[in-house]
């Protein structure tokens, strides 16, 4: 289908169809907390070890055990079974039923996701044996789940999802947006989400077209994508995952919009692959994708993998039997490219364009973080604009809550020397930070009641130090500290 064509997006079932589906799932309790209390905790356990047989030893015939069976189960139910749960006819016209030797079976996947209800592609956990299509419409799964826990939730006023699948962000982004609109290269994924939304008594704008440009020219407060960021030569074969360019250029391409993308202030949140290359510093490569852009930017990698590793994930992925020659073909196009490695993380923009130049930070993050990090990400962001915006030196600081300093003693001639101090958050984002016995006095001292200066000058005193040099040397180690939020500020 060609781009630039309008396509009107309507759901799977007539809006009639959408009423008698969602007042049986509402009489059936099918909700994620009816789903459980049902289940138990044994049978739900077994269930996230993709065990199915607790869970189908308690079931029987009642509409919510039978909703259970279809969609999380992914079993065959007798007719009258369906027909006592469900508004059968409508729902095997809209594809959410498929009738098979011995009943009827789930066209999708159809189950509750938080406080809603979700229409995706059935996993291929439920259909072992059956590659996945083209045009497969995923439904949640790690990475949707990491972008929506990692999205800042300010109210705004325009929000935007860029490949939006199944509608897993637009759900997320109705509880804080006045307007959500979603675009997708997918007809058949816009068609599920419009279901989703009008399931849950939503109304988005669902645009089809490649990414961006279906929204061209306009500007929005929040912008969130879970792209199909696969590195390879851009040959793909799912619509989901890969992106049609080599190399890493979707998420590059990605950053480089946020300026034309956002409103002033605005966030743009995705998640990224990027290539590590030979002889190039990975952080160099992602920076490159935001020079001349105004925007502060944060972006963390979580993991790193070898590129054999990396091709095998994603053959498998498509639930393919593994094909040695495409394997082969895609590690010499890695060996081609010079490309090492392959890092995955998180890119979250903010646009800036007064206030000074842009604040961008690129690092690893592997330590465990206390959820949900969009939290995080909208404080980190306000740290930028106190430190861009304050003299530090006049300003008061407090030690944050839950602080440990941790020290490391050898033995020596005199006794126990301590060798190393280790500042640590013990929630939050649990950064460690190796600190000298002066930096570790300051922190301590640090009750918002005198200046940074008068800290200094009191610490310049006690330590017989020279106050202006060490007011020098303290400034950006303070700033960091403060960047980390091992300091916090009024």
């Amino acid at each position: 289908m060609r781009e630039d064509v309008r396509v009107q997006i309507t759901p799977l079932l007539q809006p009639a169809g959408i009423d008698r589906l969602r007042a049986a799932l509402s009489a059936a309790n099918y909700t994620r907390q009816g789903v459980e209390d049902r289940l138990g905790h044994e049978a739900q356990d077994a269930l996230s070890r993709n065990d199915f047989r607790p869970a189908l030893r308690i079931l029987g015939d009642e509409p919510l055990d039978v909703l259970i069976k279809l969609y999380v189960c992914g079993q065959t139910c007798d007719r009258d079974a369906v027909e006592r749960a469900l508004p059968v006819a409508d729902c095997v016209e809209g594809g959410l039923l498929e009738p098979v030797p011995g009943g009827l079976r789930a066209g999708v996947d159809l189950h509750p996701y938080e406080d809603w209800w979700l229409i995706a592609d059935a996993p291929e956990l439920l259909r072992p044996g059956q590659p996945l299509r083209a045009d497969h419409v995923l439904g949640v799964g790690g990475a949707s789940n990491t972008l929506a826990l990692a999205t800042v939730r300010p109210k705004v006023a325009t929000a935007l999802d860029l490949g939006t699948g199944c509608g897993v962000q637009a759900l997320h982004l109705s509880t804080h947006a006045q307007h959500v609109t979603g675009t997708d290269l997918s007809e058949r994924a816009l068609r599920f989400a419009a279901t989703t939304a009008a399931l849950n008594g939503m109304d988005w704008e669902l645009l089809y077209g490649d990414m961006t440009k279906p929204v061209a020219g306009r500007r929005f407060d929040l912008v969130v994508s879970n792209p199909p960021f696969v590195i390879g030569p851009g040959e793909g074969s799912h619509i989901y995952r890969d992106s049609g360019r080599p190399a890493d250029g979707i998420c590059a391409e990605l950053a480089g919009r946020a300026d034309e993308l956002l409103t002033e202030g605005g966030h743009l949140q995705f998640l990224a692959n990027w290539a590590h290359v030979e002889g190039e510093p990975w952080q160099e490569r992602v920076a490159s994708w935001l020079a001349g852009t105004h925007v502060d930017g944060w972006v963390i990698q979580r993991e790193v993998t070898d590129p054999v590793s990396y091709v095998q994930l994603w053959l498998r992925d498509s639930g393919d039997q593994f094909d040695a020659q495409r394997a082969a073909a895609w590690l010499d196009w890695f060996d081609e490219q010079r490309i090492e490695a392959v890092g995955f993380g998180m890119i979250s923009l903010r646009k800036r364009s007064t206030g000074g130049f842009p604040r961008v930070r690129i690092e690893d993050l592997h330590q465990e973080i206390e959820q949900p990090f969009g939290a995080r990400v909208l404080d980190w962001f306000d740290r930028q604009d106190f430190l861009r915006t304050t003299p530090l030196l006049g300003a008061r600081f407090t030690a944050a809550p839950d602080l440990r300093l941790y020290s490391e003693a050898e033995a020596g001639p005199e006794g126990w020397e301590t060798v190393r101090r280790t500042l640590a958050q013990t929630s939050g984002l649990h950064w460690t930070e190796a600190v000298d016995e002066a930096t570790a006095a300051l922190v301590a001292s640090s009750t918002g009641d005198l200046t940074l200066a008068d800290q200094l000058g009191l610490l310049a005193v006690a330590h017989g130090l020279d106050e202006e040099e060490l007011a020098a040397a303290a400034v950006p180690v303070v700033a960091n500290l403060v960047e980390r939020g091992f300091l916090d500020y009024s």
